[in-house]
């Protein structure tokens, strides 16, 4: 498989669930798993984790695993239960309560949220099933609002509710969540996705819950409103990575205004360091159609231009038609574009410790020398994401590690090519294990690469060395 610096992930539902199709995402190019849990059961989820382990025990030496993400289903507010889908036409009027007892009727449509009332006002727009439906507040009293009927269709049973510009009282963490979450450690996932994060007090919350019960997990901050943007620095910060979740942040802010939105967040991410992922809509025609819009195609190159450590594929990977064509053609554009640079966001990371400094250096001097790639010896790594942050032009990071929690995790930094190497403290014996992996996966002597070791560094005066195989 040719090397890429883009990662891929693709979320696992009906369609890829089983072990072949799973084989199958994975021979395409998929590095991460995604599990959501506003779809997934315990038990469900339970089925793709032990699949996903067993291709992992399966790959041995070769190069990388497949990570496995856990995406909270976070603070959803919903509509009721229907028999029947509603006909909502453009120009009705239908009344929107909070009242328990109610359903879905022809005139009333309950919001399992009790504190909608007071978050609106007249003139307020609420959106419903991603946007497709959409109401005007007329007025409203205690239990219920009169609403206008602005874009019309069917609606269906709990179908997901938002409310554009307003803050919405509910935890960053339900119940549901932290049952889920807890799920997730007890099975050692990667990495948990906290849904609709606000500020860093958020991410705080989790850390603590993962601390408290000794997990490793790196959290990734979803960005889906206005709040959450507002403070993307802070967040960025806060975090290990960052989610740019378009579809919820494309009608809680502005979708016009939502290719530079995806630049904010992304200059963020560049900015400290952290990893980046794009996501909604990104072939969302080839759910149902075998190739794509030239739209999406030229989407995702944008994406991998502005840096982005992976790319996340939804429905297209869950539910559709062609889900391992889709991860295949996510693999062709990465291959083509990253032959260009990326748009000067490797000059918007702004190094604060001396081993990040160590790890531009590393990328100028591998660039500089034509190097076959970045040779990076890790326990945490640590080493191998800051030399990431500098997104080195088409050259692989070797990532050499003893560490298993490790090694998953380096299957959502860019650049990486990661391996298992055991017993990392001897160092001359390190060096022969890690020059026989590159002769094999190179298939060819008189190769060039960087070392850069934390593990090594107060034995040897350099932390950067040029090593010739």
């Amino acid at each position: 498989m040719k090397f890429t610096r883009t990662k891929i992930i693709c979320t696992i539902g009906p369609a890829t669930e089983s072990l072949t199709a799973l084989r199958k995402l994975y021979n395409n190019g998929m590095n991460v798993a995604r599990i959501n849990m506003s779809h997934a059961t315990h038990k469900s989820a339970q089925l793709i984790i032990d699949r996903i382990n067993k291709i992992n025990k399966e790959l041995k030496l070769n190069p990388g695993k497949i990570g496995i993400l856990l995406d909270t289903q976070g603070p959803e507010i919903r509509t009721g239960d229907t028999e029947l889908p509603l006909e909502l036409n453009i120009g009705d009027e239908v009344t929107l309560t909070v009242r328990d007892e109610i359903d879905v009727e022809t005139s009333s449509i309950k919001i399992n949220y009790k504190d909608l009332i007071h978050s609106v006002s007249k003139g307020s727009r609420i959106s419903v099933d991603n946007g497709l439906i959409n109401f005007m507040v007329l007025s409203k009293d205690e239990e219920t609002l009169r609403c206008k009927v602005l874009d019309g269709g069917k609606l269906g049973s709990k179908r997901h509710v938002n409310l554009p510009g307003v803050r919405v009282n509910l935890p960053s963490l339900t119940s549901k969540d932290i049952d889920d979450i807890s799920f997730g450690i007890k099975n050692k996932v990667d990495y948990i996705a906290l849904s609709f994060v606000r500020n860093a007090e958020d991410l705080e919350k989790l850390q603590e819950i993962l601390d408290k019960k000794r997990s490793k997990a790196k959290i990734i901050a979803k960005i889906e409103n206005q709040e959450g943007l507002d403070n993307i620095h802070d967040i960025s910060r806060a975090s290990w990575g960052v989610m740019v979740a378009r579809g919820d942040l494309g009608i809680e802010t502005s979708l016009v205004d939502l290719p530079n939105i995806q630049r904010r967040i992304m200059y963020a991410c560049a900015k400290w360091g952290r990893r980046s992922i794009v996501a909604t809509h990104l072939l969302e025609s080839m759910i149902k159609n075998p190739t794509p819009t030239r739209a999406e195609v030229t989407d995702i190159a944008n994406a991998i231009y502005e840096g982005a450590d992976a790319i996340m594929l939804s429905g297209e990977t869950s539910i559709g038609k062609y889900p391992s064509e889709c991860v295949a053609l996510l693999k062709s554009i990465a291959e083509k574009t990253e032959k260009f640079r990326t748009l000067g966001y490797e000059k918007n990371f702004v190094p604060n410790s001396d081993w990040q400094h160590i790890g531009v250096a590393a990328k100028n001097l591998a660039e500089s020398i034509k190097a076959d790639g970045i040779i990076a010896i890790t326990r945490t790594g640590k080493t191998a994401n800051y030399i990431s942050n500098s997104k080195p032009h088409g050259i692989p990071i070797f990532t050499f590690t003893g560490n298993k929690t490790t090694l998953n995790q380096l299957s959502l930094v860019g650049s990486t090519i990661p391996f298992f190497v055991s017993n990392l403290n001897d160092h001359e014996g390190t060096l022969i294990k890690v020059t026989k992996i590159l002769k094999k996966y190179y298939g060819k002597k008189s190769l060039k690469f960087i070392m850069v070791s934390s593990i090594f560094s107060e034995e040897h005066s350099e932390a950067i060395q040029i090593i010739n195989i």
